[in-house]
């Protein structure tokens, strides 16, 4: 219980300046970064053509981010169906099947990174090396981008002390911001993060896979293929830029991916750093930092909430072990070297972020730590990817804006801008989305058994398949593994999954910043709605748990909730 103290503590204790640090390159002001980092984006700048000084409106704003997810997932596709043909492949890989090509391009650049193949297996340096890590850094820092833009748009625009009631606000320009995130923060901070994991002993070679005699000569295997490459730069972007897409199949609970607790520790620190740095972040371009608090306050009630449950969770015996093996907590599927508090303290920031890395098996988590698991990614917004979760978590703010509004007889206000019909069509829509997709997408899987492919029946096979679907919406990319995915039909339905919850959550929440910003302002008044009293707090908590207890209740009854309840009947675990 001790290191996970220690992990959050010194994972809340890094965000904090890495915030402020953030707010002043994002400010628009004059930087310290700017002498370190302004002559490489200026010539970045003149390559791409981008006046740094036009600002955008947010439908050039959206236009511009689309138009780019666009040109990076045809050149994704290309390499991955011909990296056969193209250099940096010394162990001659062959080509991805096309859909399989298709999900995985798709996957990065949404920033899922789902993976329905074996890294080391089936991509080659230039796949994992180059394309995957180049996605790694960008497409966090697409949706860290709408994220700024949209804070912008809350107070405004950049034009607000200039623009008139009604006339279009300059939410920034897509392209500085998107150079911005990936040279002066992610770069940074993986170039400091790669080093740490190096001097752990994660692999950092472009030489082949190495060939190694058995510890055991006596056996009939006399040798062993390992494969290994530039790991730590892709594990350090992986686990910073809430990409989730290791280098081997098995992830972080690989001994060459993650070889010791403090390597441990890293990736686990690393996981949230940004996510939470995002937080302070906000209150500093809003210039209100007791924002900041109060949603601080807000995503750790539910973080504490959701490590405890899942930690007690697998503390528990394992039913699968009942009158097998002696008495004990739930090792199935993790890694000694971790036991069950670190991987379940994993398995839970992985999944509020939408990291999705592992170093344990969530298939095999007893039924309450599947149940919280799957709640962080199903809410999206306890610190969430970077952007997009805050993203998320500033339209549950306006949600819960418009019913405290409601409730207190007083027209919906944020930062003096009110909340209309307009504004609150297009957040409903995002609440219906989720569920929508999710949902049907399981529902047509589990009624025809040759497409689904899961490896248990009954509650646990459903949450199987809901499980993967909710990974993909929410561009998480973790998976119960044991679910046969690798097929046209789960690489195409999760593709739709993906796209859908990657484009619309942000989009929207951009249209709405842009239709806000050019409200008029009222006055704060003795009625004015105090976002950073407790009382909001609170309230954002409950709309936060009840739209997502009602939206998929259903649905948890007939996975986790029901598996728990039939092993809890037997007397046999959690």
């Amino acid at each position: 219980m001790l290191d996970i103290f220690i992990i959050c503590s010194l994972a809340l204790i890094l965000a904090m300046p890495l915030g402020m640090y953030m707010t002043g390159v994002f400010s628009g002001k004059p930087h310290l970064s700017d002498k370190i980092f302004g002559p490489i984006e200026n010539g970045l700048y003149r390559l791409m053509g981008v006046n740094q000084q036009q600002g955008m409106s947010w439908k050039v704003y959206g236009s511009a981010f689309l138009l780019s997810n666009l040109i990076l997932g045809i050149l994704a596709f290309l390499i991955l169906k011909f990296q056969h043909l193209l250099p940096f492949n010394p162990d001659q890989i062959g080509p991805l099947s096309w859909d399989l090509a298709l999900h995985t391009a798709v996957s990065f650049l949404t920033n899922t990174n789902q993976q329905h193949y074996s890294g080391q297996a089936q991509l080659s340096y230039l796949s994992q090396g180059f394309l995957i890590v180049t996605l790694q850094f960008v497409t966090p820092a697409m949706a860290l981008a709408v994220c700024v833009a949209i804070l912008r748009g809350m107070r405004g625009g950049r034009n607000h002390e200039s623009a008139k009631e009604g006339e279009t606000r300059d939410l920034g320009n897509y392209y500085v911001d998107l150079v911005r995130g990936v040279v002066r923060v992610l770069l940074p901070v993986a170039a400091v993060v790669a080093l740490l994991l190096t001097w752990q002993g994660v692999p950092s070679s472009f030489n082949g896979a190495q060939h190694v005699n058995t510890v055991d000569s006596a056996s009939q295997v006399a040798t062993q293929e390992v494969p290994i490459g530039p790991v730590a730069p892709m594990v350090a972007i992986k686990q910073l830029g809430t990409n989730g897409g290791g280098w081997y199949g098995p992830n972080s609970s690989h001994p060459l991916e993650n070889p010791t607790p403090v390597s441990n520790a890293i990736e686990t620190i690393a996981l949230v750093l940004i996510p939470m740095a995002v937080v302070f972040m906000a209150g500093g371009l809003l210039r209100y930092k007791r924002f900041s608090t109060m949603s601080l306050v807000a995503m750790g009630v539910m973080s504490v909430g959701f490590i405890a449950a899942t930690v007690y969770s697998e503390l528990q015996p394992n039913a699968a072990f009942a009158q097998l093996s002696a008495a004990g907590p739930n090792m199935e599927g993790k890694e000694v070297r971790f036991g069950p508090e670190l991987s379940a303290l994993w398995g839970t920031l992985t999944t509020q972020t939408s990291n999705g890395s592992v170093n344990a098996m969530h298939d095999s988590f007893n039924p309450v730590g599947g149940l919280m698991t799957r709640s962080g990614m199903l809410i999206s917004a306890i610190w969430g990817g970077i952007g997009c979760g805050f993203v998320n978590f500033i339209v549950y703010v306006w949600l819960a804006v418009f019913l405290s509004g409601l409730m207190i007889g007083r027209t919906p206000e944020i930062f003096g801008r009110k909340i209309e019909t307009k504004e609150i069509t297009l957040l409903a829509s995002l609440i219906v989305l989720p569920t929508f997709c999710i949902l049907v997408l399981t529902a047509v899987t589990v009624a025809f058994p040759a497409l689904t492919g899961n490896s248990n029946p009954g509650f646990h096979g459903i949450s199987q398949v809901f499980y993967e679907y909710t990974s993909a919406f929410a561009n998480n990319g973790s998976g119960f593994e044991g679910l046969g995915d690798d097929t046209p039909w789960w690489n195409i339905s999760c593709v739709l999954a993906l796209l859908a919850g990657r484009y619309l959550p942000l989009v929207l929440p951009l249209a709405v910043a842009g239709s806000m910003a050019r409200k008029r302002v009222s006055p704060d008044s003795a009625g004015s709605l105090k976002l950073a009293s407790p009382t909001f707090c609170v309230t954002l908590i409950a709309v936060i748990l009840i739209i997502n207890f009602l939206s998929f209740l259903p649905a948890a009854v007939m996975g986790p909730i029901g598996e728990a309840l039939q092993l809890a009947e037997t007397g046999m675990g959690y």
